[in-house]
């Protein structure tokens, strides 16, 4: 990554005041300078956010924060899933009768190079869950 950008975790979080929704992505890409900021960061200066679904709660990844993200400006969502061994990549923003949404979607498999913004990840060495995959086989 270029030296003014950072792929950055932990607080603060992510907050639309104006729709009244507060997150916080596993991963921000995000300007070294938008960081700079008292209290919260401003969803729409960020590069990407990022995702790597919970055991316990994929919906939250999966449909939640699908739709929260575009809303509150984020123009790129990568979620990773570890249980099967699959993601998506979401990009252009637009308009439709129940809010923003994603309209590209572009699907991987663990193993494959993935597209983020202006970077190109390898997932071959991301871990996957060990105990009790999405089909119950630990896969």
């Amino acid at each position: 990554m270029p030296e003014e950008v950072v792929a950055h975790t932990g607080e603060p979080d992510v907050e639309d005041e104006y729709e009244g929704i507060m997150r916080r992505p596993d991963v921000m890409v995000i300007a070294w300078t938008d960081m700079e900021v008292p209290g919260s960061f401003d969803p729409r200066t960020l590069i990407a956010a990022i995702e790597v679904v919970s055991r316990s709660n994929p919906e939250n990844d999966w449909v939640g924060k699908m739709g929260d993200y575009p809303l509150m400006g984020v123009p790129v969502y990568a979620v990773f899933d570890p249980r099967t061994g699959t993601g998506a990549v979401l990009t252009d923003i637009h308009a439709t009768p129940e809010g923003p949404r994603y309209a590209v979607r572009k699907d991987f498999v663990h193993g494959e190079d993935v597209t983020i913004g202006e970077w190109t990840i390898a997932t071959s060495g991301l871990p996957r869950y060990q105990d009790g995959g999405a089909d119950g086989t630990g896969s």
